[in-house]
């Protein structure tokens, strides 16, 4: 994922910051409470295709 592309994106919902797991290639909304996918290199940046992140993974990002 571009750095510099992550520096620019933000949540489409909250237009608030979003953070990167590179480890499930994802983009994490904290304050939408979703996760949006990263396919082949792009985020897909759609309220319909993100899922909702869990109270763990709501706690893992605080």
């Amino acid at each position: 994922m571009d750095p510099r592309l992550l520096e620019i994106l933000v949540c489409p919902i909250t237009k608030g910051p979003l953070d990167f797991r590179k480890d499930k290639q994802e983009l994490w909304s904290v304050s939408a409470r979703l996760a949006y996918p990263i396919r082949d290199g792009i985020p897909v940046m759609l309220e319909d295709e993100a899922r909702p992140l869990t109270e763990e993974e709501l706690a893992q990002a605080r």
